[in-house]
C-alpha cells in the first residue's frame, strides 16, 4: 500500500462521502484526510477497523506475557495443571 495514493484534502472528503466509504469498504485501505495541508485524521472501513483492534489486543497480550516472563512470574505448565485439577476437584 502506498500511503501518499490516500491522501485527500477534507473538501475531497466533504464532495465525494459516499463514494469515499464505498471504495474504503472495497479497497479496505486507510485513507488519510488532510486541513490546511495537514495530515489531520485516517478513516478506514469497519472491518479492517475490528482487525486492528483485534491485532492490538493480540499483541497487548504477548507483551505482558513477555513482562511476566522477564520479571520471572512464570510457573512450570505441569504445576499450572495440576493446581488447576486440584481445584476442580475441590467443587
Amino acid at each position: 500500500m502506498k500511503l501518499s495514493d490516500h491522501i485527500k484534502p477534507i473538501s475531497y472528503l466533504k464532495a465525494h462521502a459516499a463514494e469515499v466509504i464505498r471504495n474504503l469498504s472495497v479497497q479496505r485501505e486507510p485513507m488519510v484526510i488532510t486541513q490546511n495541508g495537514e495530515a489531520k485524521a485516517v478513516i478506514q472501513d469497519v472491518k479492517s477497523y475490528e482487525q486492528t483492534q483485534e491485532t492490538m489486543a493480540l499483541l497487548k497480550i504477548l507483551a505482558l506475557g513477555t513482562r511476566q516472563i522477564e520479571e520471572g512470574k512464570v510457573q512450570p505448565a505441569d504445576d499450572a495443571v495440576e493446581r488447576l485439577r486440584n481445584r476442580s476437584k475441590k467443587r
